[in-house]
Formats: structure tokens, C-alpha cells, sequence
């Protein structure tokens, strides 16, 4: 069986139980005390109906009149309705004479067999019960004659077993309905009181569903005065709730402003040193012009300057990407065939690594319907940035993996969970693959593995954290998973809506599909 969670079914439930263990507690004290008592009353009628039936006042037991109460009086309701007696005479140990008394001026002779079992009663014990065949159960009580016999009397215990099962059953009707009443009671009265708990907790709630982890947050959420009252427990909760919630967006305020602050250097730094490093580009050009009149020495470290030179120009120009991302400046917006950038970003990766396996595939066809073919692969978005989403997905497969690896890049239409269209692009490569633990991390910025993303491969850094900001910018998604022989990036950016009229770009271009 499973608890309740909630406090509010806690506490009506533990009221029920604890209601109805005091009500079984009450009503089981009630009847066994009424039995009780009724057992005395009923042993006193049985000895006093024993002494009389032994010493009859005339002399003669079949003319005796009957004593007070004789039929059972209290227990057997009255001498108009007295219940069965039991009379058995024994002589020297035998029955000579067994009646059933019942009602006035009822009896009927027993046979001694029925009633052997009552030849065990004896003068002056106790009154106990004894069940007989056929005839029911008695209490029996015994008392000695005059004349040396032993009367054995019993009063039937059937009146008095209903009185208390009557007891019992209306005890269990009265207790039933009082803790239904009582459940009910408790639970309004739970509910109600627990009112401003839920209040507290709904706010909770609701600060709990904002995204904290980055970005301005304004944290405005506050319990309301009348359940933040220290008077009470659950104002003490909402007034150290408030409390919390008023560091917290201290804390995020200020995190905010330097986060702000780190923005607007990268920024400002980023520009300023664009102009110094389009100059040295420059004086290295002329310089490159006169390389053979240099030594060669001088020759080879004038080629590693341009080289680091460029080396660093990339990477400015990628943080300055980043920082006017974070800032939230708008991206071009235009209808984007990505069929053609993906084609132009693996002709130029081919170029740029013939030593690798390049392959295209470019079947144009909606996931799990074979009979669109000719669906079209456009996007809304910035046609330069989702070119270096490709670029820097390739560079990165190219950069990351030895020569000889092949690199498979796929496009194709698919629908999303929520049933919206999408454009994913895939780009899988059969190299050694990520780390797991760099996996979680390979698209922050500046992460780095141990050997394959060591700074003398000319990695930034920067290349996958520019793909998720620039995805995350258009709406769509990242998602990496690598094991050894296989690291795929797959990248789901929101389908353009369908052009009246237009058709479907060729996503061939002349390029073979397959290496």
C-alpha cells in the first residue's frame, strides 16, 4: 500500500485512523463492560432461582410459586416474556428429573442425556456457562436440598448475548457515521488551513520553472504578505521563502551585471583589436613580397607570423560572433536553400583536406516517407552564419580525425516531436571520437581534449560553441553523441514555410553523392 504524499490527505487520514482506534477502543470498553455486568446480574438471578428451586417454601416443588425475576427478569425481559430455565434435580449422582421452563405456564420434560453434562455443577461453585445440544447455552448455578438432593439450575444467555450484539451493531452504525463526519470535518478544516501552505508553495513553483541559468532574469515572485506572518508556522516558511528569493535575485543581478560587463570587453576588445591585426596582415603581405630577399631564416619565421597572425585574427573574429550573440543582436533573416551550403562547405573542405574521405548525401526525402522526394531543404535564417555552421562542423571533423577518415555529410526533411517541420543536417565521421567525459562539455567554449584539440592543431576552441549559439539563434538544435568509430552531429533547424509556387531546389549541383 502506498502513503499518501500530499500533507493535507497525511493528516486527514491520520485524524480517520486515530478517530477510529479510539471509537473501537470506546465501544469494545462499552461492551465488554455491559457484558460483564450483565454476566453478574444474570449469575445473581441464576443462585438466588437455584436456592429457591432446592428449599421451596411449602415444601412442594411442582406448586412453588416462582421467584422475583425467576424467568430472567432484567436479562429475559420481564415475567410476561422470562426466558428458558433450565431445572435439573440430581439424586446420588443421577437425574431423576430434567425440565425446560419457558414461558409462564410452558415446560417440558428433557431426557437425562441432554442434560448429563449439568450433573457437574456443584453446590456452591460459581455460576459458569454451559453449552447443551439442542437446547442452547445456560449460565448453571447449583444449590443442595434439604431432602440431599442438588438442584442445577440455568438461565438461558441468548437475551443477554443479543442485548450486547444489539450494542455492538448500533455502536458500529454511531461510530461509522461520527468518523465519516469527523474525516469530512477534518478535511475541510485541513484544506482550509493548509490554504496559504499551498499559496507558498504554488510561488515556489513558479520560481522553480523560471530559467535561472543564464540570461537577465527578472526574479519578481514574492509570497504575499498575509501567509508571510512570523506569527504562524507557515508565515515563518514564507518569510524566509522571500527572504531567499530576495538574495537570490541579488545574486542573479549581480551575476547579470558582470556577465554584462564580460560581454561588452569581449566585445570592445574583440573590435580594437581588429584594426591592429588588419595592419600587421598588411605590413606581413609586404613583407611575404620580399621574402626572397630575406634569409631563409628570416624567411620561415616571417611565414609563421602571417600564419599565427591569421591564427588570431580567426579568433577574434569568432568572439566578437559570440559576443554579439550574447548580446542578443538580430541575425539576418532570409529563405536559405541549405541544400546549397552544405554543398559549397564540403567542396571547400575537400579542398582544404584532400587527405580526408568526403562524402554527400543529399537525398531530399521526408523521414519515413519514401514518396516525397523532391521536399524542399530551406530554412529562415542568416545565410552567412549557417554557412559556418557547416564549416565549423566539417572543420572540426577535419581537424579532430587523421587523415583517411570519412566524413559523411546528410540533409534531409524531418518532422520534430512536436510535429514541427525540420531541416537535419547530419555530419558523422568514423574517427577515434570524443571522450566521454569531454562529451557533456565539447560544445562550450574553449573546450579542449587532452591530445586531438591541443593547441597545435590550430583549434580555437571556439567552433562548436559558435554552431550551438548560432542554432540556438535560429531556433533549432544541437545534439552530439560519439562512440569510437562514429561521432555524429546532428543539427535540427525549423523548415521554412512552403512557397506557393517554388520549386524544389536541385541539391545535386554536380557533386557526386558518394566518394
Amino acid at each position: 500500500m502506498t502513503r499518501p504524499r500530499s500533507l493535507q490527505t497525511r493528516l486527514v487520514v491520520s485524524t480517520v485512523l486515530l478517530l477510529t482506534v479510539v471509537f473501537l477502543v470506546v465501544g469494545a470498553g462499552a461492551a465488554l463492560s455491559l457484558r460483564g455486568y450483565l454476566y453478574r446480574q444474570l449469575d445473581d438471578q441464576v443462585t438466588e432461582v437455584a436456592r429457591f428451586r432446592s428449599n421451596p417454601p411449602d415444601g412442594d416443588p411442582d406448586r412453588r410459586p416462582p421467584p422475583p425475576d425467576a424467568g430472567g427478569g432484567f436479562v429475559g425481559g420481564g415475567p410476561d416474556r422470562p426466558a428458558n430455565t433450565l431445572e435439573v434435580t440430581v439424586d446420588d449422582g443421577r437425574i431423576v428429573r430434567a425440565m425446560l421452563i419457558g414461558r409462564p405456564g410452558t415446560s417440558r420434560p428433557l431426557a437425562p442425556e441432554q442434560v448429563a453434562p449439568a450433573i457437574a455443577t456443584t453446590p456452591g461453585e460459581r455460576p459458569h456457562t454451559l453449552d447443551l445440544d439442542g437446547l442452547g447455552r445456560f449460565r448453571l448455578a447449583a444449590a443442595a436440598g434439604d431432602d440431599g438432593t442438588v438442584t442445577v439450575v440455568g438461565l438461558s444467555t441468548a437475551a443477554l448475548e443479543s442485548t450486547v450484539g444489539e450494542l455492538v451493531l448500533r455502536e458500529a452504525v454511531i461510530f461509522g457515521v461520527g468518523v465519516v463526519l469527523a474525516g469530512a470535518a477534518a478535511a475541510f478544516t485541513t484544506r482550509r488551513t493548509l490554504r496559504p501552505l499551498h499559496r507558498v508553495s504554488a510561488t515556489a513553483r513558479r520560481v522553480s520553472e523560471l530559467p535561472l541559468s543564464s540570461g537577465e532574469v527578472e526574479l519578481a515572485e514574492r509570497v504575499p504578505d498575509a501567509d508571510a506572518d512570523p506569527r504562524s508556522e507557515v508565515g515563518q516558511v514564507g518569510a524566509a521563502l522571500n527572504r531567499m528569493l530576495g538574495h537570490v535575485g541579488a545574486a542573479l543581478a549581480a551575476r547579470q551585471e558582470s556577465e554584462t560587463r564580460l560581454r561588452r570587453f569581449v566585445a570592445d576588445a574583440s573590435h580594437e583589436l581588429r584594426t591592429p591585426l588588419a595592419a600587421i596582415r598588411g605590413y606581413n603581405e609586404l613583407a611575404t613580397r620580399r621574402a626572397d630577399d630575406l634569409p631563409p631564416e628570416v624567411a620561415g619565421l616571417l611565414e609563421r607570423t602571417v600564419s599565427q597572425t591569421e591564427r588570431m585574427t580567426a579568433l577574434v573574429e569568432d568572439l566578437l560572433l559570440l559576443a554579439r550573440l550574447d548580446a542578443g543582436r538580430p541575425l539576418a533573416r532570409e529563405r536559405v536553400d541549405l541544400a546549397r551550403v552544405v554543398v559549397d562547405a564540403v567542396t571547400d573542405a575537400h579542398v582544404a583536406a584532400p587527405g580526408h574521405r568526403w562524402s554527400l548525401d543529399l537525398p531530399g526525402t521526408v523521414e519515413d516517407d519514401e514518396d516525397d522526394e523532391d521536399a524542399p531543404l530551406e530554412v529562415v535564417g542568416d545565410p552567412e552564419r549557417l554557412h559556418q555552421v557547416v564549416a565549423n562542423l566539417l572543420a572540426n571533423a577535419r581537424t579532430h580525425t587523421p587523415e583517411g577518415t570519412l566524413v559523411t555529410t546528410g540533409l534531409r526533411a524531418a518532422t520534430g516531436g512536436d510535429g514541427r517541420a525540420l531541416v537535419r543536417l547530419d555530419v558523422v565521421d568514423d574517427g577515434p571520437g570524443i571522450p566521454p567525459d569531454l562529451l557533456p562539455h565539447v560544445a562550450e567554449r574553449f573546450a579542449r581534449g587532452d591530445t586531438g584539440r591541443a593547441r597545435t592543431t590550430g583549434s580555437t576552441g571556439l567552433g562548436l560553441s559558435i554552431v550551438s549559439a548560432v542554432v540556438g539563434e535560429h531556433g533549432g538544435a544541437l545534439h552530439i553523441a560519439s562512440r569510437p568509430g562514429e561521432t555524429r552531429f546532428t543539427v535540427d533547424l525549423p523548415a521554412a514555410p512552403a512557397a506557393p509556387g517554388r520549386a524544389a531546389a536541385d541539391p545535386g549541383l554536380g557533386l557526386s553523392s558518394r566518394p
